[in-house]
């Protein structure tokens, strides 16, 4: 039995932690949750940081699971997200987006995986003020990150049986950084001659992906770049409400979250989509090593879909969170 430190977040975070908590009963998955809060406190010398209980859980069990965060806009404290990633050196954001069968979309049969550097870049937070009206931010790309992720990126290829590794890019405007982004790459490509690379402008890449995502498999990229192309191809296969997303961080530590918004108008109503959070945990299990409990509880989602018989409101159908939860329970019990 392994513990996971559980966030369940704001807005529609509870009801959909608890469907994910429901349905891995079902699966017996040898799982036990241990809950925390995340709220930003202010620490010594007015620095912002997490609750030190929530810290203290997940520097145990390294394992983490996160239902969504409100972020304040232009004011108060910093992002949550943010916050934990620095926290917890989580520099890898890995989305797979796999087209859903029952669920129509513009396009049926992508299958590919974003990369995305989560420590640096244009989100480090510098930022200044250099005369009244002119504000400078600086993007920060430095040898070492650009190195880990372009690392990840392959060993992640070779482990998951993918074939293509694209570096996105714009070094040909911003030569030094994300030359040196692109730079690393390459040199990580060398070691990895099983494995074919592909380096491709970001404006590209946009316009190919809508084109035809199946020319795409494994694409790495830094931060900004990989925020707005992970939205993007979670587009393709119908939105934040049925893309996973895992954030891989050093010394073993990984927290796997939904990453659309808490969604406060339906919060409490029993209609919240709990398929991103559940495909999130069937993630962390894969990551964990326990591949049939994850494929127990991934075909029992994918075919509740695919039935089209019990679907939440986005999914297009009329069904309450609970009802689409137990359909799911309902699936594994019945493959046992």
């Amino acid at each position: 039995m392994q513990t996971v430190t559980l966030i369940p977040g704001d807005g529609i975070g509870r009801e959909i932690s608890s469907a994910v908590m429901k349905i891995f009963e079902a699966a017996k998955a040898p799982i036990q949750w241990e809950e925390r809060n995340v709220t930003a406190i202010k620490g010594p010398g007015g620095k912002w940081m997490i609750p030190p209980e929530a810290k203290e859980s997940m520097d145990k069990n390294k394992m983490g699971l996160k239902g969504p965060l409100k972020t304040p806009i232009a004011a108060g404290h910093p992002s949550m997200n943010l916050l934990l990633r620095k926290t917890f050196d989580l520099y890898a954001n890995v989305r797979p987006c796999v087209s859903i069968e029952g669920y129509k979309t513009p396009y049926t049969d992508v299958d590919l995986v974003t990369i995305r550097e989560n420590t640096e870049g244009e989100y480090s937070g510098i930022e200044h003020v250099i005369v009244d009206g002119v504000v400078q931010s600086i993007k920060l790309i430095t040898e070492q990150a650009s190195h880990r992720i372009a690392e990840f990126a392959f060993e992640y290829a070779r482990s998951n049986q993918r074939s293509t590794v694209t570096a996105v890019h714009k070094a040909n405007i911003m030569r030094m950084s994300d030359g040196l982004f692109l730079k690393k790459c390459r040199e990580v490509a060398e070691n990895y001659k099983d494995i074919k690379f592909n380096e491709m402008y970001l404006d590209t890449v946009c316009l190919n992906m809508v084109q035809d995502p199946t020319e795409f498999d494994v694409l790495v990229m830094p931060n900004l770049y990989g925020d707005i192309l992970s939205d993007l191809c979670a587009g393709l296969i119908g939105g934040l409400g049925v893309t996973p997303s895992g954030n891989i961080g050093a010394n073993g530590v990984a927290i796997f979250e939904s990453v659309h918004g808490t969604a406060p108008d339906i919060a409490g109503k029993d209609l919240a989509n709990p398929t991103a959070l559940l495909l999130s945990a069937v993630m962390m299990l894969r990551h964990m090593g326990l591949q049939d409990h994850a494929r127990k509880i991934e075909t029992a989602c994918f075919d509740t879909i695919k039935s089209r018989k019990t679907l939440t409101k986005d999914l297009g159908g009329n069904s309450k969170c609970s009802e689409f939860t137990d359909e799911i329970c309902q699936r594994i019990q019945d493959s046992e």
